[in-house]
């Protein structure tokens, strides 16, 4: 491979924002199979914003990887993702998964949208 044909080198905001995508995708993960092991209505509710985050910032890092020309906008809707996965999070104050959860929602949430080149 020339010069030319090699990859970018991954940027220390890139390594990041992948790894805040990474440990959000684990959190969400871990917080629905708390969900599924209390069960109820409002851990039902909860679910779908928790697996559109898991999966959103999976796909997000998995394209900030391979340098995928559509990464700032796939940034930008894994921002918007986990904010809405914060939000539903939030709505159980007392379930302290929850509010790790919410955490780790946040801090990607910034990390993307600072990827994206978007105002904080």
């Amino acid at each position: 491979m020339t010069q030319s044909q090699t990859m970018p080198a991954l940027t220390p905001q890139m390594q990041d924002c992948i790894e805040a995508c990474m440990n959000c995708h684990s959190m969400c993960e871990e917080t629905m199979s708390s969900c599924m092991q209390k069960g109820g209505q409002q851990q039902m509710q909860v679910m779908r914003a928790l697996m559109d985050c898991s999966e959103t910032t999976r796909m997000c890092a998995d394209m900030m990887m391979r340098r995928s020309p559509m990464s700032g906008e796939m940034c930008m809707v894994c921002a918007k993702v986990c904010d809405m996965c914060a939000e539903a999070c939030m709505s159980m104050p007392d379930d302290q998964q929850m509010m790790r959860c919410a955490e780790a929602c946040r801090r990607c949430a910034e990390t993307c949208r600072a990827m994206a080149g978007a105002k904080m």
